[in-house]
């Protein structure tokens, strides 16, 4: 069983209109890299250029937000669910 990964509405675009793609990665960085593979320019939205995940971008995994886990390097195994959210800031 694939790993999950769900995109929210503004970023299915990047992903040729799909809400989940799956992938078989160890990583949360080997699941966007894959996903990078297949649909270039993800990459470049959800981290930056030194392989982090952008501040406005927070990612889970089952729920979990990685910054509390082992960030882009967070273990995956199959059948979990990575979610991709862009983070909102206001008041």
């Amino acid at each position: 069983m694939p790993v999950a990964v769900r995109f929210p509405q503004n970023l299915r675009r990047l992903v040729d209109g799909q809400e989940i793609v799956d992938v078989r990665a160890g990583t949360v960085a080997g699941a966007i890299a894959e996903i990078e593979a297949r649909y270039n320019g993800v990459q470049a939205r959800v981290m930056d250029e030194s392989g982090r995940v952008r501040g406005s971008v927070l990612v889970f995994v089952n729920e979990e937000d990685i910054r509390f886990l082992d960030a882009e390097r967070t273990p995956l195994k199959d059948g979990d669910e990575v979610s991709i959210i862009p983070a909102f800031a206001g008041g």
